[in-house]
């Protein structure tokens, strides 16, 4: 059996589910709709990188990264008008083979999320999505990015399309005659997304003029519910973010984790370098957030400006432990997912500084004063880094990180300020097991050891492929009769490095 568009259905059931698949109780595949330079590969790439970083599975699937993999040289705007049959096929072909692979992430390799990235401008181009959509029980979530203002499109034209594969000469003024043409071949058979009629009784997102304003129409769960969030967020204006961690605390030249000490005498000494640092970069209107912690507050009080508070922005909860091996075999497992006792994971961290995010991205210039935890997370989700790489960020005392939104992504500059800080960094162990090699990054709940040997021991319910991997030792877990886990007696614990 076959659905219309000639694909052959298979079983979507995975015996392996992704740590967030309680957003989704079956994947969803949000079909990008618009005109060209309308920002969707933008608003794709971005919606990826956020839904990542949250924990679920989702990979971008770019339509014209297709079709320059089988016609290896664009001529001109010619290939994309619609009475050119040849290209028509070829275009369609594309298609065809861009959702052969998303059915094959979607069912085969865990993922949650595909973002199908292409204009997807005709009905008869959506159906035919639909129709594939519905024989693999797909929910399809339509984001439709319309923009009728002739600034923001050759500004999108100048900033991204130059730079395209299919302009290798880089003619400025060839390139925006040859991209406006091809925007008109699409606009003949340009049908929009008509939520009042055709489109009815599908889900779906109109982003309007770059997020002057939105249409929202059928959200059918919590996942669609945050992707419609999220893009009600975001914004394109020029702006820079810039992240610090405090100045060196009185705990840091002890060599503790955790408390609530302020800052050492270099410490102060940075706060003021840093005054120093923003007041030369002169800018317009920045905001100051940091954490409910001394050291962080003691950092932006130097400034003389005002400043905003965030609990959320404090540093992850790391119970003091002492150096046991065991202990840090079990962190060095898996540090993302490894949880302090009684206190929190990176997961649960990036879990807790998702509102941060989307206030984040709502600002324009911003400076956050946080702690090596809290920016590693955030770095992460700005720089599009794996949870396998996150909790071994390089983020220096003493350094601020500039990073300036470009189209696809963000630039990033360290900049020291030149005053001298103990180094609290802490490279990734050799030998660790590597998530990355799995067909898919398994992400379990974090485990959480016994403070002491009196602690009642309760069996743990885990949800399918989610038990934690043992990289020290067969008998770290011992199955019951009744098929649950119990983990062996723990020694109380005191002090790690992050």
């Amino acid at each position: 059996k076959t659905c219309k568009c000639g694909l052959s259905p298979v079983n979507s059931t995975l015996g392996v589910k992704a740590w967030a698949s309680y957003m989704t109780n079956s994947p969803t595949l949000i079909v990008m709709t618009g005109l060209p330079a309308r920002g969707k590969t933008y608003m794709s790439k971005k919606l990826t990188r956020y839904l990542n970083w949250i924990g679920v599975p989702t990979k971008v699937f770019n339509l014209g990264a297709y079709r320059r993999e089988v016609v290896r040289s664009y001529k001109s705007y010619e290939f994309f008008r619609h009475d050119n049959a040849e290209a028509m096929r070829i275009r369609k072909q594309c298609a065809l083979i861009a959702l052969e692979d998303v059915k094959l992430y979607l069912t085969e390799e865990g993922g949650q999320i595909g973002v199908f990235d292409a204009t997807n401008t005709t009905r008869e181009r959506r159906d035919l999505i639909l129709d594939f959509a519905k024989e693999y029980a797909f929910k399809v979530f339509f984001v439709e990015s319309e923009c009728d203002d002739p600034e923001v499109i050759a500004a999108n034209i100048m900033e991204v399309k130059v730079s395209s594969p299919d302009y290798p000469e880089r003619n400025r003024e060839n390139v925006m005659d040859d991209f406006l043409k091809r925007i008109e071949c699409y606009k003949v058979t340009y049908e929009p997304l008509d939520p009042d009629s055709y489109d009815k009784d599908h889900s779906l997102i109109k982003v309007i003029n770059v997020g002057q304003r939105f249409l929202v129409n059928r959200v059918q769960d919590y996942i669609q519910s945050k992707i419609v969030y999220y893009l009600m967020n975001i914004h394109v204006q020029p702006r820079t973010i810039y992240l610090c961690r405090h100045g060196e605390s009185e705990c840091n030249l002890a060599g503790r984790i955790g408390g609530d000490s302020g800052l050492s005498p270099r410490g102060k000494q940075f706060a003021q370098a840093l005054r120093k640092f923003i007041e030369e970069q002169e800018i317009g209107d920045l905001k100051v957030w940091t954490s409910q912690l001394k050291r962080t507050i003691q950092t932006a009080e130097a400034l003389g400006v005002d400043y905003e508070q965030w609990k959320i922005l404090n540093e992850i909860d790391a119970v003091s432990i002492q150096s046991i091996p065991e202990e840090f075999s079990l962190r060095d497992q898996d540090k993302y997912l490894y949880r302090y006792p009684g206190g929190e994971s990176y997961q649960d961290l990036v879990q807790r500084l998702e509102p941060v995010i989307m206030e984040l991205e709502r600002q324009g210039n911003i400076l956050v004063v946080c702690h090596q935890a809290v920016l590693r997370c955030l770095l992460a989700y700005l720089l599009d880094k794996s949870a396998d790489d996150l909790p071994y960020l390089r983020c220096p005392l003493h350094t601020v990180l500039k990073l300036t939104p470009v189209a696809y992504g963000c630039k990033v500059e360290m900049i020291n300020l030149g005053v001298d800080a103990v180094d609290t960094h802490r490279d990734k162990p050799a030998g660790v097991f590597d998530q990355s090699q799995t067909p898919m990054r398994m992400r379990r709940n974090s485990f959480t050891p016994l403070s002491s040997s009196d602690t009642i021991r309760r069996p743990r319910n885990y949800s399918v492929g989610s038990r934690p991997i043992d990289s020290v030792g067969s008998d770290r877990f011992r199955m019951a009769p009744d098929g649950s886990d119990h983990p062996l007696k723990q020694r109380s614990l005191e002090n790690a490095c992050m």
